[in-house]
């Protein structure tokens, strides 16, 4: 068993944390415009991107991207995350990151729909969430109905990021409800002009984030638009999850990197008492289990990465490191805000908003507690 990272992608973390510790971390405080990175900085960010060799890193190479493993994937955003300067979600300064959805499509919808979004000439968001279908996809009341050469999607999304200014959407609808997400759903990319689909509602969010409401009134999709074949919607739309879920323990790694530079910093300067924070054994055994954890959780996480690359089933392991790594996050920001006072608590520091983005990663991309649940159906058959 080797854990040593490969050359090239311990040079790339090197890279990508010189770029987050240079360009990132000093706009932190200022980069935002709402849930936007700022035009300007957007715009000189992804020219050092590209000057640095770090575009379209997770795009395949066929398509123009440099096609990294999930491994690599992981160590870069493990070290974007250590900073706020960039959106919580979604469009980073790193190019343009299509689903997997697109890169399956057949030649004409690339077309129209892949290569445009890869030039940064369109964009896309992902539908699936409802009122009443959130970890439960099987209750999807939104329904596409097959007449003629189109289908008739009526139906209502919630949660839905980037949806406004969005070109088109790639969009879970039910075809068969009865049977729900065993076969049950299709994948079809709608147009965001199509005739009857309108954006209802804003949801703003406590990490800054802004999602849309979405109502479908008999929307026309032609027969084309389907991705897939019918009934595969789960299928596809799941096909990133441990991707995803990757992503999002390295959220939780980049949040706990980060405190413990701040912690350690702060508490051998700070003096209470006539001594140095560091001095203090509460302050003391707080880093030693935060270190600890947080070398587990890159472990587990690499590990997990490293299977999802090898084709070795890693759903289990990627639910694994989401729950352990995002939990890690939180508790990183919250001790961090604690050793830190009253300072920890003001918006002059990036500690606050981490603690907020870290909070949301419990929730979104699937509940811990949902995917306990399913842990434990598992453990229960290994010991049975």
């Amino acid at each position: 068993m080797d854990f040593e990272l490969p050359e090239d992608v311990r040079l790339l973390r090197e890279t990508v944390r010189k770029f987050v510790d240079r360009e990132l971390i000093p706009i932190e405080m200022h980069s935002m415009d709402g849930p936007e990175l700022k035009p300007e900085y957007k715009k000189s960010l992804e020219a050092k991107a590209r000057e640095l060799g770090l575009w379209q890193l997770d795009t395949p190479a066929e398509f123009g991207g440099q096609g990294l493993s999930l491994l690599a994937l992981a160590v870069v955003w493990e070290e974007v995350h250590r900073s706020i300067a960039l959106p919580n979600r979604g469009d980073g300064v790193f190019g343009p990151s299509p689903r997997p959805i697109l890169l399956r499509l057949p030649e004409k919808m690339k077309e129209k729909y892949l290569y445009p979004l890869l030039r940064g000439e369109k964009s896309a968001a992902f539908a699936q969430t409802e009122p009443e279908a959130g970890s439960d996809p099987g209750r999807m009341k939104t329904r596409a109905v097959r007449d003629g050469d189109h289908y008739v999607i009526n139906g209502y999304k919630r949660f839905i990021s980037h949806a406004k200014g969005s070109d088109f959407l790639q969009l879970v609808a039910a075809t068969d409800p009865e049977k729900g997400s065993r076969g049950g759903l299709s994948v079809f990319i709608v147009d965001m002009d199509s005739k009857g689909l309108s954006i209802v509602r804003e949801n703003h969010h406590m990490m800054g984030d802004v999602t849309y409401e979405i109502a479908l009134d008999d929307v026309k999709v032609p027969v084309e638009n389907l991705v897939g074949e019918e009934g595969q919607g789960m299928r596809e739309a799941q096909s990133w999850i441990s991707r995803n879920r990757v992503h999002q323990a390295t959220h939780g790694l980049g949040v706990t990197q980060r405190c413990l530079e701040m912690i350690g910093k702060y508490a051998q300067e700070r003096v209470t008492f006539g001594e140095p924070l560091a001095k203090r054994q509460a302050v003391q055994f707080a880093v030693a289990d935060l270190y600890t954890k947080y070398q587990v959780g890159q472990l587990l996480t690499h590990r997990t990465a490293w299977k999802v690359d090898k084709g070795i089933g890693s759903r289990h392991d990627a639910y694994m490191c989401k729950i352990f790594c995002t939990e890690l996050g939180l508790e990183a920001a919250d001790r961090c805000i604690q050793f830190h006072g009253a300072m920890g608590l003001t918006t002059e520091m990036p500690i606050e908003a981490m603690w907020r983005r870290s909070r949301s990663y419990l929730i979104t991309g699937g509940p811990a507690e949902v995917m306990r649940a399913t842990l434990a159906r598992e453990v229960f058959k290994i010991y049975q």
